[in-house]
């Protein structure tokens, strides 16, 4: 229960001061429980909505991290024909012994 009290005071000067004084015995009027509950469900669409987005980047910096590993190993690969090449041209232009 809530009430309000208003209390008016004139002072010797003619002056009159009032004081607004609202006194509630503690209970606490609860709103509807559909707003909770749809508030409740929105949370819980964001979260999921958040870890399927982090879920799909995750998978996409291990396709990108498995694309430059084998461009490396490619990378590798070219380096040691080019040897190869360069060991076989060698050879023909100045044969060892």
């Amino acid at each position: 229960m809530t009430e309000e009290r208003i209390t008016r005071h004139t002072d010797e000067e003619g002056h009159t001061h009032t004081t607004h004084t609202v006194v509630t015995d503690g209970e606490r009027k609860r709103g509807g429980g559909a707003s909770t509950i749809l508030l409740v469900i929105v949370a819980i669409v964001a979260i999921v909505a958040a870890v399927m987005i982090f879920g799909n980047m995750s998978n996409s910096e291990v396709a990108k991290d498995n694309a430059i590993g084998d461009a490396a190993s490619e990378v590798g690969e070219a380096a040691n024909q080019a040897g190869d090449a360069i060991e076989g041209a060698a050879d023909r232009v100045a044969p060892s012994e």
